[in-house]
């Protein structure tokens, strides 16, 4: 079964996040593993929902394309990453625009 990943990275900026998508691609080029993503902002920083078919795929994206990606726009610290087992996934809007059920 799929993985969720919960994610808090204090002190990212929507203008750092925006800064790391074209460099990342992740929008374009689909990582390997990924099926969901969504981000969110407080005061404090950025939330992230991923769900990934497992940690080791997002491991592999984080090595290869999202570290390197923060290190160029500079963004300082550590993430606090938690992952969970997903029990049941649903999309909607993937299914009506025609993907697999």
């Amino acid at each position: 079964m799929a993985s969720v990943m919960q994610m808090r990275w204090n002190g990212i900026t929507k203008e750092q996040y925006d800064e790391l998508r074209p460099l990342v691609q992740w929008e374009t080029d689909h990582p390997d593993g990924a099926y969901f993503h969504v981000a969110y902002f407080d005061d404090s920083g950025i939330n992230v929902v991923d769900v990934w078919e497992s940690p080791a795929h997002f491991d592999r994206f984080f090595q290869e394309r999202l570290g390197p990606g923060v290190q160029q726009v500079g963004i300082a610290g550590q993430p606090d990453v938690t992952w969970h087992e997903a029990h049941a996934i649903y999309n909607p809007q993937a299914l009506r625009a025609g993907a697999p059920a």
